[in-house]
């Protein structure tokens, strides 16, 4: 049996190392998985050229656009490790940027 008052506290990791920061591997998936992407969304373009509704094309357009855009913004940009408030005050900027580009483009099409 072994006598635990001896053994010394384990330390408590310092901030840098509580953090898992991705290695080049990780960087090289997410480009894969951007390249796929890509990929889809010409796919996507084309085949709107070629008669599919825009009803389907747009919308799958957009949103592919917007998991790219979320992709990097995570990893590329090491927003997922950032401090909480950072990302709560780009995410605010963000929303309001969406809201102003939507009025403009109401105000525009009327």
């Amino acid at each position: 049996m072994t006598d635990t008052r001896d053994a010394e506290p384990e330390a408590e990791p310092s901030q840098e190392e509580s953090h898992h920061h991705p290695s080049t591997s990780d960087y090289w998936q997410i480009a894969a998985i951007l390249a796929v992407l890509t990929a889809i969304e010409i796919g996507l373009y084309y085949a709107g050229q070629a008669g599919l509704a825009e009803s389907v094309t747009i919308p799958s357009l957009i949103a592919l656009t917007i998991l790219k855009f979320v992709l990097v913004l995570l990893w590329f940009m090491h927003l997922r490790f950032d401090n909480p408030v950072l990302n709560r005050l780009f995410i605010i900027g963000l929303v309001f940027a969406g809201v102003l580009y939507g009025v403009v483009s109401l105000i525009t099409l009327t």
